[in-house]
């Protein structure tokens, strides 16, 4: 079990859905004594929605951590944050019922994180997502979810899985005028639009509808991709 002989473990998790609900998948990193990634995993899900991603990521994480060892988990999900900290308490003195009176969304997911939160110390850090200069770990975490939900499989360091690629929807630094010329004349764009169909990148992944593409020379696909046969 990951945290066993440590003092403290820096770990974060991420949900995506290309749709909401559409493809959807989850992953966790955890950090090293520097806060580097240093184990993950992800995995995919099918059809959900992203709140389902996102909380099964956080469940999928407080599995796989040593429960007696003070827990720092950092999230770009208020949601799934607020779900198990804020709401938690009201929804249980409610009877699993929201203020409105209504059944509580994903109970499932829900009871079962706050069974694994019971007696540990952990401790929940919002980090904005899809920041140029942004939190490594949640980047990280974020590729890796998206790149599950996108190829419904499951990957990670037990694995031995290579990194995730860069994730579409985070900026990018703009690129000297030499280097986007030369996109351009090599047929590819640093524009990116969302895909109003599925289709098939040049690397052999498909993409869905709704999410970030690029032009290449062969038509059209991963933004990370558009350079790769120029």
């Amino acid at each position: 079990m990951i945290g066993h002989m440590r003092e403290r473990v820096v770990a974060a998790c991420d949900g995506a859905s290309k749709g909401n609900p559409g493809p959807a998948g989850w992953a966790w990193v955890v950090a090293d004594e520097s806060e580097a990634p240093a184990r993950w995993e992800a995995g995919p899900l099918g059809r959900a929605t992203n709140n389902v991603a996102e909380l099964t990521a956080l469940e999928r994480l407080l599995t796989a951590v040593d429960p007696g060892v003070p827990l720092e988990i950092r999230m770009d999900s208020q949601y799934a944050m607020k779900a198990v900290t804020t709401w938690l308490p009201g929804w249980k003195r409610n009877g699993w019922k929201t203020a409105a009176g209504k059944p509580v969304a994903n109970q499932d997911l829900v009871v079962r994180i706050d069974e694994l939160l019971d007696g540990r110390k952990v401790e929940f850090r919002y980090v904005p997502a899809h920041q140029v200069d942004g939190d490594p770990l949640n980047d990280f975490a974020d590729r890796a979810a998206s790149q599950a939900a996108t190829v419904q499989e499951s990957a990670g360091s037990e694995l031995g899985s290579p990194e995730p690629p860069p994730s579409p929807d985070t900026p990018q630094s703009k690129a000297p005028r030499r280097k986007a010329a030369a996109a351009r004349k090599n047929g590819s764009s640093s524009r990116t639009i969302k895909a109003k169909f599925p289709g098939r990148c040049l690397c052999g992944r498909g993409y869905a509808a709704g999410e970030q593409i690029a032009k290449n020379a062969q038509g059209w696909g991963h933004p990370e991709c558009r350079t790769a046969d120029a």
